[in-house]
Parts: C-alpha cells; sequence; structure tokens
C-alpha cells in the first residue's frame, strides 16, 4: 500500500537477496511495459496538439477559430488564440494534477489497485464522452475525466524502485 512501513522494507530485502543481477526475459519485458506507459501519457501532448489544428476538427467544435485559420495566411501568430481551445488543451493536464493531489491519500487509505480502478473506469468514461461529443461541454468534460484516469492511475508506492516493482 502506499505510504509504506516498516515491514515492507524487510521483504524488500529478503527479496532483493535474491535478485543475482541477471537480466532476464521478465526484467525486459517490464522495462518496456514501464518504457511505455509513460511515453502514452506524452502521446496525448501531440495528438491534442495535431487534432486541434485539424480543419474538420476546428470546423465542428471551435467555428471562430476556423474562420480565423482561414484569414490568417500570412502570420501563423494568434490562429489559434481562443479560450475555448485552451480550455479544451489544458483541462486534461488541470484534472490530473489535482486528480494526483486527491487520489494520494485514497491510495494510501484503500490501496494502488482501488485507485488504478477508479482511475481506469474514469479513463473510459472520458474516451467515451470524447468519443459521442457533439459540443465543446462534453470534449472539455470528457477531458477531464482523461485527466482524472491519469491522476489516478500515477499513483506508486513511496519509496519503490524498479526491482521491487517486478518481484512484488
Amino acid at each position: 500500500m502506499a505510504g509504506g512501513s516498516s515491514t515492507t522494507s524487510v521483504v524488500a530485502k529478503e527479496r532483493a537477496e535474491l535478485y543475482k543481477g541477471r537480466v532476464t526475459p521478465y526484467v525486459i519485458v517490464a522495462c518496456i511495459v514501464a518504457a511505455t506507459g509513460g511515453s502514452l501519457f506524452g502521446y496525448d501532448i501531440g495528438i491534442s496538439g495535431g487534432v486541434t489544428s485539424m480543419d474538420d476538427f476546428l470546423e465542428e467544435f471551435f467555428p471562430v477559430v476556423y474562420r480565423q485559420k482561414k484569414h490568417a495566411h500570412e502570420n501563423n501568430y494568434c490562429k489559434y488564440d481562443n479560450q475555448g481551445l485552451a480550455a479544451f488543451t489544458s483541462s486534461l493536464y488541470i484534472a490530473g494534477l489535482v486528480a494526483c493531489l486527491i487520489a494520494s491519500p485514497i491510495t494510501r487509505k484503500y490501496g494502488r489497485r482501488a485507485s488504478i480502478i477508479g482511475g481506469g473506469i474514469s479513463f473510459l468514461i472520458g474516451s467515451a464522452l470524447n468519443a459521442s461529443a457533439v459540443n465543446l461541454e462534453m470534449l472539455i468534460l470528457g477531458r477531464v475525466m482523461l485527466g482524472i484516469g491519469i491522476g489516478f492511475g500515477n499513483q506508486e508506492r513511496k519509496h519503490s524502485n524498479v526491482m521491487e516493482t517486478i518481484y512484488v
């Protein structure tokens, strides 16, 4: 559980003695999975950046920005100057920050499993809202739910390291 206790360090030392310094296929797969999880968090930044410059998306959800983009042929500066578009982009990150702060005591009390399951459910709801969005409010609510899912999914054990996580 998050927060740790004195018994976890004893168990970790016993397990650390079992490790003989080998790079096994399990260690390699665990490292690849961990690296993929970290890159997926950053992947969303690229996706929202690409989507916010698509004409079909702008025409449907941000018609004012779409008209500005069509008239700004020679100057790319302030082409996307719109508070709704900024709220769409930043809502995920603000919700993720707040959710991390809220999820920490929840994880400490109920454990990582409950926290990660709650984050997964929130992420699923956010994905469904974004996929079925018909207006800006649904898009922003979907991004907020995605941010909550990311915030709850990022919970980690106190003082954990890669080898301890692999053997747990």
